[in-house]
């Protein structure tokens, strides 16, 4: 089968589409025709090497997002039959710790993802998979599991409810998008920023209902006093936009963490912190059961997730490439 692969390290020059053995299926296990793999920042920061991942594991096929149809079930798998749409939630985890038994299972201590959805085939745990109805839109479901899962678990952790305000740094990008339209269906007031005030005006049609140009965080931290106090803050940014959002939680707010595109390290107010009695949450993806109400609010209508565009697998490159240049509002796709 083809498969666009890292074959080096550092950027989008480095994928390269290559001919590949099919997987092997395992008993627990799920083959399945790829239709569509979401591509995300975890994706990149792989290529760039900013993870594990080594020379000495090249090629390495990546994505962790995918939805596609049933090709063969393992042995010791029931309730999938060929030609079934599905959609994956990726997260690996021991099933045997306290987590995995009760709960939260992303709490794992051997927590990973599954990494080969940028391929024409893919072999999955069966117990990840969610069906699908027959007629739902296989590329729109496949920017489900990181982006929507990611984001409603956030919001639950932010403990925020229908008339609550929360503040959504860096709101263009995947997270910034489910968590603006998932807010939405909860009845949650969103304000959110961005760099960029052109991408930014396109989530007003995304149910956004304050928009904040910001350029850097000291000049989000002034716009934000004008609606301060707020209720939460869901922040994929981290570095110097932490403290900027902290100073406009509400006493006893909450703020979710869930990446680090600005920054790994950030600097608070430890005296705004502990006078406050705010709280700072990190905040990993999110649980089977999350990933399973966030694809019946697709199904039932609740919410489209935005598509900005998709590439074929000879183009997975080009896709990189726009994603790394921030020239994308919402989700990128590889359809092999």
């Amino acid at each position: 089968m083809r498969a666009a692969a890292f074959t080096t390290l550092g950027g989008p020059s480095g994928i390269e589409v290559i001919d590949v053995e099919s997987p092997t299926l395992g008993p627990d296990q799920v083959l399945l025709t790829v239709r569509a793999a979401s591509v995300n920042r975890h994706d990149l920061l792989y290529l760039e090497g900013d993870f594990r991942l080594k020379e000495e594991h090249l090629p390495f096929i990546s994505g962790v997002d995918v939805a596609g149809t049933v090709r063969e079930v393992g042995e010791s798998v029931n309730g999938f039959e060929r030609g079934d749409p599905v959609v994956l939630n990726p997260m690996l985890t021991c099933g045997s710790c306290r987590y995995c038994r009760d709960g939260p299972e992303n709490h794992c201590r051997e927590y990973s993802l599954f990494h080969g959805a940028f391929a024409e085939q893919a072999a999955v745990e069966a117990d990840r998979l969610i069906p699908l109805s027959d007629d739902v839109d296989l590329e729109a479901a496949a920017t489900l599991p990181v982006a929507y899962m990611t984001a409603w678990h956030m919001l639950r952790r932010a403990d925020v409810d229908a008339g609550d305000t929360i503040v959504v740094p860096g709101a263009t990008g995947g997270v910034g998008v489910a968590t603006t339209q998932l807010a939405d269906v909860m009845g949650v007031h969103t304000i959110c920023t961005s760099s960029s005030a052109a991408k930014l005006e396109q989530l007003a049609s995304f149910g956004a209902d304050h928009l904040l140009p910001a350029d850097d965080a000291e000049e989000l931290a002034t716009e934000l006093e004008a609606f301060a106090p707020v209720d939460g803050v869901i922040n994929h940014l981290a570095g110097e936009f932490t403290d900027a959002c902290l100073s406009a939680l509400d006493r006893g707010g909450r703020m979710v963490i869930c990446g680090r595109t600005a920054d790994q390290y950030s600097e608070i107010d430890a005296q705004d912190l502990f006078l406050g009695h705010k709280h700072v949450v990190g905040s990993t993806m999110g649980t089977q059961a999350d990933l399973e109400r966030v694809v019946g609010f697709y199904e039932d209508g609740s919410l489209t997730p935005p598509v900005h565009k998709t590439y074929d697998l000879d183009r997975t490159g080009r896709a990189f490439a726009d994603m790394k240049n921030r020239d994308v509002v919402g989700n990128v796709l590889v359809t092999p």
